[in-house]
């Protein structure tokens, strides 16, 4: 199994729209072959700013996949490539991390 943590900071004020358009994609996402898990997640409220805060702007997309082919199939997909162009001028940054479990 793969896992996807994706840290996505979008652009002052911009991130409702940015997981607008995650949202309208997530379904295309969930029926792709090998896809286990693909959430969009933000601070829990309640809890109180630290370092580990991700702020306003920013959001944790945790993905699960059965395997490595089938990131690679996801983000070559024509759907995310949409995704993709709909948003990049909404983004300040990714950072994309592609784990396994031990």
């Amino acid at each position: 199994m793969i896992h996807v943590v994706a840290i996505i900071t979008a652009k002052a004020g911009q991130r409702a729209q940015v997981l607008e358009a995650f949202a309208a994609n997530r379904p295309a996402v969930l029926a792709e072959a090998g896809c286990i898990e693909y959430n969009a997640t933000i601070d829990a409220e309640g809890m109180p700013p630290s370092r580990g805060t991700m702020g306003a702007d920013t959001f944790v997309v945790v993905e699960k996949w059965e395997t490595l082919d089938a990131l690679k199939a996801h983000a070559a997909a024509p759907h995310m490539a949409a995704y993709g162009a709909k948003t990049k001028d909404l983004l300040e940054s990714r950072v994309i991390h592609v784990l396994q479990p031990v």
